[in-house]
This record gives structure tokens, C-alpha cells and sequence, in this order.
């Protein structure tokens, strides 16, 4: 029998709305299978029950009364442990923030709450983000709802876990270098990067970045296209937000059927898994036949590891420098690799790395004259253990730095897309796989009518469908 926690978002919004569910029935639910099942994961951190339970009960008040309800009415939603939430304990997972409080709300965090939403819980992170493998030095690792054992990936990793398991039915994710896509696929969900600022995110150490970006995740594409019409609004502290906002109220699956489609394996500059490479080309395979057009391409990406290195390495400095120099031994390894990195490049390295990255942009936006969407895989490898930092060597191959396994993510970032990473599947190791959809910046509406038809397009066939976790194996 299905549990009040296990239905889509979008159900368990209709249902309250029709009185047919109540908000304390939810989140009860949620809380129970938080008590079930995070002993084994630890993908929710922070909890303030008490206040979820009033909250919830003034939900179900309002729904009784008749008043207008927001579109989150009455939702348990997770955020992220980066992002400030008023009265609930924040860390970003790091020593140095351990035991703070926040008095207000991040933006999109008020945002998501004056949506009618119960922000009732905090999920994992590494510390300030970095790194895709969800584990920091206050909390611990995040295991995989598929096996505890292996990671989760990161940064987003405690949002989807959370949410493969049926802890909540919405959670707040960010994404810079994959941080929003790899956990999606890892953990068999769903997450939507948008183009930057269709969800404002003011407070960054550098306002000029528009590589990291907030974002909604959910077990459906549906799910995460109602979290993102409330996290999406302007705020003209982040320069890339517009006023307008082209995310439709109503999502309908495209024709898939009048799309010129390109396939890429690793985008041609991306170490992948053999293993991988292969599911990939099983699984594309098994619905290429559906668009208008379906051919193996690859976006020019010459020069993206080092634009990326570069780029990332100057924000790292501009967020971190003065920890490294004052708290360097309450500080991770990421942490301080990527702040030492950029600390080592000169103004020839910078220059040298936003030419290369404007060049992958403008190509990137051409290629799209002559195709309609880009299809990718979402991850590199299959979950590793998470006691192993991160991925060290693919077939044999040494990676050159902590990051570059998850170059099938960050070199789209260089290109400013906006790109849904669905789950299709489980791959050779029954770990779940996912695939990327991918439109040129401010696509974002095409991308997600995309991935809503492929996402029914897969459910028919049980190599393709979004494989769900054994909860009796973490009780």
C-alpha cells in the first residue's frame, strides 16, 4: 500500500487541495520514514519537529477554512545545508559554521515557504559544496539509498537520497560542476539546473558567476518543475535574474517526434566509464527511434578543463581565502585544494580561461541552430564507496584532479545550459544510471517538456524506468 510520503509532490498537492490529504498526515509519514530509514543514509541532518508540526497543523487549518492556497500547500520540503533557513541549524558542513542559527531565510528558502511549503528538515552536503561526495567533518557520510556503502555523490547528496527513499517529497539542490545532476543520478531522481538567474542567488563572493546556480529536485520531472515555479522570482541583487521568467505554469511533453537530437557518449572530452559508455548507448538506443532526428554529435568543448579549473579556482579564492589563511586546520581537503589552486594562477591563467569559456559558450548557443537538444549521460561512473573521496583513475586512466570525473557535468557548465538529469534505469553494477538533457541557456521550459516526454517515453519499459530502492534493506 502506498504511504502519504511516496506520492509525486504534484499528487500530494492535489490531494490536499481537494481535502482528500492532510498536511499532518504527510508530514507524519515523512518523519516516519525519516525514523526508518536515515539511520542507514544520514541524508537529513537537522530537524526542528516541533515546528513542523505546528506548521503543518496551520496547513491543514487553512485548507479547512478555504483559503487560497500557495502551490507548495502543505509539502515537507528538504534545502539544502547551504542555504540559511530561519530557526533550523545551519552548517554547510563545515566545523566553522558547526553550531549556527540563522535568524532568516535565505531568499529562495522564503520563497519555497511563502509557497505554502514546510521547510522542515536539512539535508547533507560536503563542506561549502565542494566536492561530489556527500561527507564533511560535522556530520559524517551520506550513503545511497541503493547502497548505503557507496555515495550518494555531492554536493546535493542528502536532497537525493532523501527524496529516493520517500523522505520528503521535494528538497532544494545547487549545481556548479554537477553538483545537482551527479546525486540525481546516482540516487535514481530527478534534478533541473536552470540557466542562471532563473532562480536568483544573491550573496555569492563573486556577483559576476554564473556558473552556480540554485535549482529544484523531485522523483518526477513534474515534481521538480513545482518546486522550481517557486523557487524562480527576481531579485536585482543577483545580476543574472530577470523579471520575467519563462517557466510555465502548466508543463506539457513535447513532440518528441519533431526533434533533431544529439547524441553524445562523453562529449568529447570527458573520461567515461566503459561500462557506462555502454549502458548509455543501450539505453539511447532504446528510444532514439522516437525524435525526428537522432545522430552522434559532440559540442565543442576544446580548452574546458582548463576554463573550468581556472574559473572555479578564482571563486574558491574569493569565498575562502581569508578561512584558509585564519582556519586552515578546520578545513577539508576540497576546500583547501581548490582555494590553494587558485591561488597559483595569474591574470594570464584568468584571461586565458574566460576567452576559452566564451568561445565554448558561443559555440555551444550555435550548435543549437542546427539540433533542438543535447543527450548525455549524467555521471561517469557508477556510485564508489564513500569512505573514497573521489573518483582517482577511470579504466586504468589517473585523473589529473579531484574533479575531473565529473568533467561530463562541468563542461556543460561551461556553457551556461539548462539541463534535467533523469534517471533511465539501473547500470551493470543494479546501481541506478541516469541520462542529461541539455538546451542552450534560457531553454528551460523546452528542456523540462522534453524530459517530462522522455520520462513517460522510459516508464514503459523496465530497462528505462526510474528504479526504485529496497527499503527493507535500510531499516
Amino acid at each position: 500500500m502506498t504511504q502519504p510520503c511516496e506520492l509525486s509532490a504534484v499528487e500530494a498537492r492535489r490531494l490536499i487541495g481537494s481535502r482528500a490529504l492532510s498536511p499532518v498526515e504527510l508530514l507524519e509519514s515523512c518523519l516516519a520514514r525519516i525514523g526508518a530509514t536515515n539511520g542507514a543514509l544520514n541524508a537529513v541532518v537537522a530537524m526542528d519537529e516541533a515546528k513542523a508540526r505546528a506548521d503543518a497543523g496551520e496547513a491543514e487549518a487553512a485548507v479547512m477554512r478555504g483559503d487560497d492556497l500557495g502551490i507548495l500547500h502543505g509539502l515537507p520540503v528538504g534545502v539544502k545545508d547551504l542555504d540559511a533557513t530561519a530557526g533550523l541549524r545551519t552548517t554547510c558542513g563545515s566545523l566553522l559554521h558547526e553550531d549556527h542559527v540563522p535568524e532568516a531565510d535565505d531568499p529562495m528558502v522564503a520563497r519555497v515557504r511563502a509557497a505554502g511549503a514546510t521547510v522542515f528538515a536539512k539535508t547533507n552536503t560536503p563542506e561549502f559544496g565542494a566536492g561530489a561526495n556527500t561527507t564533511n567533518r560535522v556530520y559524517g557520510p551520506t550513503g545511497n539509498p541503493f547502497d548505503p556503502s557507496k555515495t550518494s555523490a555531492g554536493s546535493s547528496g542528502g536532497s537525493a537520497a532523501a527524496l529516493a527513499v520517500g523522505m520528503m517529497p521535494l528538497a532544494t539542490g545547487s549545481d556548479y560542476g554537477g553538483s545537482l545532476r551527479t546525486p540525481a543520478a546516482f540516487c535514481g531522481i530527478t534534478g533541473f539546473r536552470p540557466s542562471p538567474g532563473v532562480v536568483p542567488a544573491p550573496g555569492g563572493a563573486v556577483s559576476l558567476n554564473p556558473f552556480s546556480v540554485l535549482g529544484p529536485m523531485g522523483r518526477t520531472v513534474a515534481d521538480a518543475h513545482l518546486l522550481l515555479r517557486a523557487q524562480v522570482g527576481h531579485d536585482p541583487r543577483d545580476p543574472f535574474s530577470q523579471a520575467v521568467s519563462d517557466i510555465p505554469d502548466t508543463l506539457h511533453p513535447a513532440d518528441l517526434s519533431s526533434l533533431r537530437v544529439a547524441i553524445s557518449t562523453d562529449l568529447g572530452c570527458a573520461p567515461v566509464d566503459a561500462g557506462i559508455a555502454a549502458t548509455f548507448r543501450e539505453r539511447t538506443g532504446a528510444f532514439r527511434h522516437l525524435f525526428r532526428e537522432a545522430q552522434d554529435r559532440d559540442p565543442k568543448m576544446e580548452g574546458v578543463h582548463d576554463a573550468f579549473e581556472v574559473t572555479r579556482g578564482m571563486n574558491f579564492v574569493a569565498a575562502h581565502r581569508e578561512r584558509l589563511e585564519k582556519h586552515r586546520d578546520r578545513l577539508g581537503r576540497n576546500v583547501i585544494d581548490n582555494t590553494e589552486r587558485g591561488l597559483a594562477y595569474s591574470l594570464e591563467d584568468m584571461a586565458r580561461a574566460h576567452t576559452i569559456q566564451t568561445r565554448i559558450y558561443t559555440d555551444f548557443i550555435d550548435l543549437f541552430d542546427e539540433i533542438d537538444i543535447l543527450i548525455c549521460p549524467a555521471a561517469s561512473v557508477t556510485p564508489f564507496p564513500h569512505s573514497q573521496l573521489f573518483v582517482e583513475e577511470i579504466d586504468g586512466v589517473a585523473m589529473p584532479t579531484y574533479m575531473r570525473w565529473l568533467a561530463l557535468s562541468y563542461a556543460l557548465t561551461m556553457a551556461l545550459p539548462a539541463s534535467a538529469a533523469l534517471p533511465c534505469g539501473v547500470d551493470r553494477h543494479g546501481m541506478p544510471f541516469g541520462i542529461q538533457v541539455v538546451g542552450p541557456k534560457g531553454s528551460d521550459a523546452r528542456v523540462l517538456a522534453v524530459a517530462l516526454a522522455l520520462e513517460q517515453a522510459m516508464a514503459g519499459d523496465p530497462a528505462t524506468a526510474r528504479p526504485l530502492p529496497r527499503l527493507d534493506r535500510l531499516s
